[in-house]
């Protein structure tokens, strides 16, 4: 005598009706979720088309509530009718944009460069010093996080006046070099750690040296980490607003100084800021689109072995 088993789903077990009111529940909770995330954005898009009557009266959709204007871009002297023009603002927003730029790119670069060298070391080696081992030393990277950063402030604000790094990029880009690289360290750390080591004994055997099958097997793999760990440092020292403020004057302000600094006697100066904000956000959603892919398997690198 045999017995027949059937396999179920979940979608045959349950009515069609319920099925459907799952579906229903989950993607509502999606599309609420996209829509609390993505509506700062929207309105501070919106908000640098808008009048100083419009941003008072909380007027939010285009061409319904209110008609756009370029009066954030023109203050800027960034609309079509005033790019063509000569413009001091505009001079001045792309010499914060640069600084920016330089430093973010450059604080991001050098931190990857040093913290894959940290990674590697640590998941491929045994370090010992004093009671500290592997685990030790990268949970004190780590922890390097938990210190509030004003508590920095004083003893950089000295150490840079005494060795003339104030208001430089050089300056910038060594602080957020130092800021970014606990975070590097972590995600290359499960980035080579997720790679078997198998791979590199079978390069060595075929004659390559160390520093051979770190750049010609390890690297091209995990290409993808090292790509998602630099965004996520551009982002962290893109958006950075302490210590630009606090070690910056004139020459190396950064994109975030300037847009804090759209207030005067007579208030915010919403439209403005609205549309620095705006500039200061399209090179990194450009950025996270272009390299979406990377970025996806970079952060997910390590969960599955």
């Amino acid at each position: 005598m045999s017995v027949q088993t059937t396999d179920y789903t979940v979608s045959e077990i349950r009515s069609p009706a319920a099925f459907i009111a799952s579906r229903v529940f989950i993607y509502g909770a999606l599309v609420f979720w996209a829509f609390v995330c993505l509506f700062p954005i929207y309105w501070t898009i919106t908000t640098s088309f808008k009048s100083a009557v419009d941003v008072t009266q909380g007027h939010l959709i285009p061409f319904v509530d209110f008609t756009p204007d370029w009066k954030g871009w023109r203050s800027l002297g960034l609309s079509p009718d005033s790019i063509s023009q000569t413009s001091t603002v505009r001079d001045e927003f792309l010499k914060r944009f640069m600084n920016s730029v330089i430093t973010s790119v450059g604080a991001s670069a050098l931190a990857i460069i040093i913290g894959s060298l940290a990674a590697y070391g640590l998941v491929r080696y045994r370090y010992k010093f004093a009671w500290f081992r592997n685990e030790d030393i990268s949970f004190f990277f780590l922890s390097q996080l938990i210190l509030p950063p004003v508590v920095l402030a004083l003893p950089f604000l000295v150490l840079y006046r005494e060795v003339a790094l104030l208001d430089t990029r050089i300056g910038l880009v060594l602080l957020y070099t130092l800021m970014v690289l606990p975070i590097v360290i972590w995600i290359m750390r499960d980035q080579f750690n997720s790679i078997p080591v198998e791979l590199e004994e079978a390069a060595l055997v075929d004659g390559l040296s160390i520093w051979g099958a770190f750049f010609r097997i390890v690297m091209p793999i995990a290409l993808p980490g090292m790509v998602a760990a630099f965004i996520l440092a551009m982002v962290l020292c893109w958006n950075e607003y302490f210590f630009a403020a606090l070690l910056t004057s004139t020459d190396a302000k950064t994109i975030p100084v300037m847009v804090a600094s759209q207030t005067g006697s007579q208030g915010i100066n919403w439209w403005s800021m609205a549309a620095l904000a705006t500039a200061a956000i399209a090179p990194l959603a450009i950025i996270g689109i272009a390299l979406e892919r990377y970025l996806i398997m970079g952060m997910t690198a390590g969960s599955v072995k």
